[in-house]
């Protein structure tokens, strides 16, 4: 079913009035890949009664009060994406298209959508229920940030939203939890996964620089980050608190990671893989084009590049669905009408780290002073295929499905240290999985610029490219590699894009088009270096691009080449 978004739908469910209204940034689109669809069906399976409100319009109260107040709490979101990166790109020119719209046009998320969410709730209803904010904008935003399109560092989200509670990372459990603690009148101070507002700290949590301070100092924000950033592990954390003026920010240590049997009941619930018809007469959403017929196999990320914030929302340690989960799922997806056969990604934040972890850090928590495939892989880190070839071989095995395409990230890093099932791996992509081109992130190929991003060297890439290319030859196929690159990331000038340059036309014989500007976004290790210019790890001076002309020199430096009287030309 889909979660009621008018009081008409609520009735019609036998319901007389909502537990939770979730207000969510994106339209509603009941899938597995909202994070809003996610917790209502999760609260629904748990038997509370759960409706949504999905991009509210912010001038009137037409549809922020047309579900009513709920009896527990509001749950709020800016939706997939921090609303501020849906609307700007990163030489902060205002955004026309949004996936996540009906019809499209980039109108309905206004910037700031969490904070303004929340003030548009407040404005229209006075003493109401508790104010309960996630997804990835409050996430990212929970403590002392650097805000890129302030150029400042703001407080945390939860200050300026003016909320109650806020959940960050994966919010299934916490949220539960909350509800629960709610329904009963009991307090919700001591729940893993939250974040909350307090007049005095929390004895045993650890201190970080209040806010006034680490807003003026860079050395003591620095400092803020690393204890931040080393506390994201269930396992090893401690919690946090940063005094705000009288106040103090509590954050929790973070919520257990679910189980395997956990994180197959989320996903074995039952979703329309569809827009709401409410929202859907109003024009086609294009991200339905992706994930509609797409399958998530695992949660997490050992990869640590800096400019991702994956570590601190998803974690670190891989938790994978069953192969049962999964096919059970792709045997419903064909059984729909409208399947044509086409699974347009088997995947996860990097689709060949399915079905292995290390034992130590499971036990133990992850590391704090090295990383598990950065600058290599770890030698405790099992690093093995074989499931995901498995998976992938019953996948194809279903009645209705033509192909299943990997169009995830890769470590082919990763592919190449698998010296067991490596090979066997990439062979497999190559003959069943690739739709035409397979996409990779190399991101850059310098030596110091690849060191500042957590990316592995260049030379992965180049004995990458060589395997792919022969198994292609070998399968009479023709299929290439799309390589994913960054311009203006702390550290790189346009001496390393025009080296970029010569190495992607030399050897690998493209003209890049895939190529984005650097966006400092909240949480992540290159953000900090962008704001302070420093190397966060060694405390050395760090070239950052800051000029916006400059930042697109350097995108322009790889994705042209000079023609005649200076003509710029596209390869083809």
């Amino acid at each position: 079913m889909f979660l009621p978004t008018t009081k008409e739908e609520v009735h019609k469910l036998g319901w007389e009035a909502l537990d939770v209204i979730l207000v969510n940034g994106d339209t509603y689109i009941d899938s597995s890949y909202s994070g809003a669809s996610v917790i209502g069906k999760v609260l629904v399976d748990a038997g509370f009664r759960v409706g949504i409100i999905a991009q509210p319009d912010i001038a009137s109260d037409a549809d922020i009060t047309r579900l009513g107040e709920p009896r527990l709490f509001w749950g709020v979101t800016a939706g997939c994406v921090d609303s501020m990166v849906a609307n700007y790109t990163a030489l902060k020119k205002r955004r026309r298209n949004d996936d996540f719209t009906p019809g499209g046009e980039n109108t309905r998320r206004p910037d700031r959508a969490t904070i303004v969410y929340s003030t548009l709730i407040r404005t229209h209803f006075k003493q109401t229920r508790p104010i309960v904010l996630g997804g990835v904008e409050a996430s990212l935003r929970r403590i002392a940030h650097y805000d890129f399109w302030n150029d400042k560092v703001r407080k945390s989200i939860l200050f300026d939203a003016k909320a109650d509670v806020l959940v960050y990372g994966m919010g299934e459990k916490a949220v539960l939890q909350l509800a629960r603690a709610y329904a009963k009148g009991e307090s919700v101070d001591d729940i893993r996964g939250i974040c909350y507002i307090a007049k005095n700290p929390r004895d045993g949590y650890r201190e970080l620089p209040e806010f006034a301070v680490a807003a003026s100092d860079k050395q003591q924000f620095t400092a803020m980050f690393h204890t931040f950033y080393r506390n994201n592990d269930p396992i090893t954390a401690r919690g946090l608190y940063q005094k705000y003026d009288n106040r103090y920010l509590i954050q929790n240590p973070p919520a257990h990671h679910m189980t395997p049997s956990e994180l197959d009941r989320v996903y074995d619930l039952t979703y329309e893989r569809d827009v709401h018809p409410y929202y859907k007469k109003d024009g086609p959403v294009r991200a339905m084009d992706t994930i509609r017929y797409s399958v998530t196999t695992h949660r997490g990320c050992y990869g640590e590049c800096n400019f991702c914030a994956i570590a601190v929302h998803q974690g670190l340690t891989i938790v994978s669905r069953s192969e049962d989960s999964i096919l059970h799922e792709v045997e419903a997806m064909a059984a729909d009408p409208e399947f044509k056969g086409y699974i347009a990604d088997v995947g996860g934040p990097t689709a060949n780290m399915y079905g292995f972890e290390c034992g130590k850090k499971i036990a133990k928590g992850s590391c704090p002073a090295k990383r598990c495939v950065f600058p290599d892989a770890c030698d405790l880190l099992p690093i093995s295929h074989k499931r995901q070839i498995d998976l992938l071989k019953r996948i194809r095995s279903i009645k209705g499905v033509k192909k299943a395409f990997i169009a995830s990230g890769l470590r082919y890093d990763m592919i190449l240290q698998d010296e067991q099932y490596g090979e066997e791996y990439l062979t497999e992509l190559v003959e069943h999985h690739v739709s035409g081109q397979l996409k990779i992130a190399p991101e850059h190929i310098g030596e110091g610029v690849l060191a500042a991003m957590g990316k592995p060297k260049n030379d992965y890439l180049t004995e990458f490219k060589t395997r792919f290319d022969a198994l292609n030859s070998e399968a009479g196929k023709k299929q290439f590699l799309t390589y994913y690159l960054i311009a203006a990331h702390p550290g790189c000038d346009l001496g390393e894009m025009e080296a970029l340059r010569k190495y992607s036309t030399e050897e690998l014989n493209i003209s890049p088009e895939q190529v984005q500007i650097f966006t400092p976004t909240p949480s992540t290790y290159s953000t900090l270096m962008y704001y302070t210019e420093t190397d966060p790890f060694t405390g050395a001076p760090l070239f950052v691009e800051k000029d916006a002309m400059r930042k697109d020199r350097q995108k322009q430096a790889v994705t042209h080449r000079p023609g005649p009287a200076g003509r710029q030309v596209r390869r083809r």
